[in-house]
């Protein structure tokens, strides 16, 4: 049995209450379910106890939008050493991207990284590809992807571009009662450029990636979405322009569903002058103003969840010019830290929206939780990022060196530590 004594238990519908409130408790783990949360419950023989004094108690994240790498790119990273990362991070929940090499759009494959899995020590969960390869040509086998075990369907950094094609695929997830989670960029307008179109494009002397090419995608994932009745959920969103969109289809009832990462509310197009390729992503930062809107999406619940967008790369691959280097940066051991810093500690959010956006809401999008997941953290600890003392094997992260405050302290995975200080 694990107790967890003393700390400020979140007490949410992964307990038996559901007040959504915040009490000083202790929780009793036994066998993966939380059995017991009461005041002073008393310790007894071969009990493992934390002390979780000046701590919140919470349920362990959700992160529906990481990239392990594997199999094909396993140098980068592998379903462990993620799975490691996000135990390092309060993340006892994460679905992986289907751009693996071959790519998950066989039951094979799915099969493959599940099987892989059950030696992680946090619980990792596969999505589908949407068309075979990824290609945008031909639609994959929705139900024996289902069957194999995928959680959700997406094609994500190669979004499916012909838009009759991603209509009927709506039609048939929702036949087959399977999420879309879509990545929105028009390929033709942001091609292979690196950084925001604006004020840094220019003063970089590149192309950019306009705003209006998320903005388009994400207007015509909504009205089919509206149309086909599917269950849809927006990756990554990144402009103003995006949240608006969603928060007009929201009122109008579409059943949709929309994330962002840390860095677009904590970081703008300016960071790509100071960092180089380490701040280049795909969507790109963006402006001040979007960040705003982010924050503020985020905020009014127009933003359901917040995810990282984990996406491992060598060294080599980041320092190339800012045109040439892969897009993408990690983000599992400061994700939660980010959000307590950015949104948080500034009086943005209180602690309760962070824990829905990063667990509660994920949770649900995805279908998934276990209740002897749990993260426990010091939302008001300082501490200083250092790429070097990671467990993912990348280091590509533009927050190295920057001071956060929050942070995880264990996490707790199936009622077993997996991650303690």
């Amino acid at each position: 049995m694990l107790l967890i004594k003393g700390g400020q238990v979140y007490c949410g519908p992964w307990s038996a209450k559901t007040d959504h409130k915040f009490g000083f408790a202790d929780v009793l783990v036994k066998g993966g379910e939380i059995i017991e949360i009461s005041e002073h419950i008393k310790e007894t023989s071969g009990m493992e106890v934390i002390d979780a004094t000046d701590m919140v108690v919470a349920p362990g994240l959700v992160d529906m939008h990481v990239h392990f790498r594997d199999p094909g790119y396993e140098h980068k990273e592998d379903i462990l050493s993620g799975a490691s990362a996000a135990a390092a991070g309060g993340v006892t929940t994460c679905a992986c991207m289907p751009n693996t090499m071959p790519a998950a759009d066989n039951t094979e494959v799915i099969e493959y990284v599940l099987k892989k899995a059950e030696k992680a020590p946090v619980k990792v969960l596969q999505c589908g590809a949407v068309t075979v390869g990824q290609k945008g040509t031909e639609l994959t086998d929705f139900a024996a992807l289902k069957a194999a075990g995928a959680v959700a369907l997406s094609d994500d950094g190669m979004p499916v571009q012909n838009s009759a094609l991603l209509r009927r695929a709506m039609q048939l997830a929702r036949a087959n009662e399977l999420l879309i989670i879509s990545h929105c960029e028009d390929a033709e307008m942001v091609q292979n450029f690196g950084v925001n179109e604006g004020a840094m494009s220019r003063k970089l002397g590149i192309p950019g990636r306009p705003a209006i090419a998320e903005e388009i995608m994400v207007a015509r994932d909504a009205m089919l979405a509206a149309e086909t009745g599917a269950r849809v959920h927006i990756a990554h969103v990144s402009t103003a322009g995006s949240v608006e969109i969603i928060r007009r289809a929201k009122k109008e009832g579409v059943a949709i569903t929309a994330e962002t990462a840390p860095q677009y509310f904590s970081l703008t197009e300016e960071e790509v002058a100071r960092q180089g390729a380490l701040a280049r992503v795909n969507p790109p930062l963006r402006t001040k103003a979007d960040v705003e809107a982010i924050i503020e999406g985020l905020a009014d619940g127009t933003l359901d969840a917040i995810a990282t967008d984990h996406a491992p790369h060598t060294p080599a691959e980041k320092s190339l010019p800012i045109s040439d280097a892969l897009s993408g940066m990690i983000g599992l051991e400061t994700s939660l830290a980010l959000a307590l810093t950015f949104l948080y500690n500034t009086g943005r959010l209180g602690l309760g929206e962070i824990i829905a956006l990063m667990s509660e809401n994920p949770a649900r999008i995805l279908q998934t939780h276990a209740q002897a997941d749990l993260v426990i953290f010091d939302p008001d600890e300082e501490w200083v990022v250092d790429p070097g003392s990671f467990k993912s094997k990348a280091r590509n992260t533009p927050f190295g060196g920057m001071a956060l405050r929050g942070k995880v302290k264990y996490t707790i995975s199936r009622g077993k530590p997996v991650f303690g200080k």
